[in-house]
C-alpha cells in the first residue's frame, strides 16, 4: 500500500468500510441504498417515489427495488397518492425512523475500532468533496450537485 496512488487508497477504503457497513445494517433489514432513503425521508417528510428517486439521484426503477425490500422489513409504507392515482407517497414508519438512528449507531461502530479519529477523517473527506466538486458546473448529476444533496 506505500505505492499505491491516493484514489486507489480512497477507494478501497470506502469499499471496506461500506461493505463493514453493510454486514451491520444486514442484521436490521437494510443496505446502504435502503438508508440513503429512509435518511431522506426521515429529513423531508413523505413524498412520492419518484421524487425520492429524483432526490437521490437514482432512477425510479432501482428506487423501486429498494423501497421493495424497506417495505418488506417495515420500514416504510407507501400509499396511492390523492392527487395522483398513478404514483404513491412513500412515508417513514416508525419501525423506519428507529432504524435510521440504529444505522447512524452502526455507520459510528465501523471506525470506532480504528485508530484515527472520525470526525477528522470526516471534516477532510467533506473537503476533498467540496473541493473537487468545485470544479465541476453544476448540472444534475455531477459531484457539484452531490454536495448540495443532504443525503449524500
Amino acid at each position: 500500500m506505500d505505492h499505491w496512488p491516493t484514489g486507489r487508497l480512497l477507494s478501497t477504503a470506502a469499499r471496506l468500510v461500506e461493505h463493514s457497513w453493510n454486514e451491520k445494517l444486514g442484521a436490521i433489514g437494510l443496505t446502504h441504498a435502503g438508508v440513503i432513503a429512509i435518511e431522506v425521508l426521515a429529513a423531508q417528510g413523505p413524498m412520492t417515489q419518484a421524487q425520492l428517486a429524483q432526490y437521490v439521484r437514482v432512477q425510479a426503477q432501482t428506487m423501486g427495488k429498494t423501497l421493495s425490500r424497506l417495505e418488506t422489513h417495515g420500514h416504510i409504507a407507501r400509499v396511492r397518492s390523492t392527487s395522483d392515482r398513478r404514483s404513491h407517497v412513500v412515508s417513514l414508519t416508525e419501525r423506519g425512523k428507529e432504524a435510521v438512528a440504529e444505522a447512524v449507531e452502526m455507520e459510528r461502530s465501523v471506525l470506532a475500532s480504528s485508530s484515527i479519529d472520525p470526525e477528522l477523517l470526516r471534516q477532510e473527506l467533506k473537503s476533498v468533496v467540496r473541493e473537487l466538486a468545485s470544479q465541476f458546473a453544476t448540472t444534475p448529476g455531477n459531484a457539484a450537485a452531490l454536495v448540495d444533496n443532504p443525503s449524500s
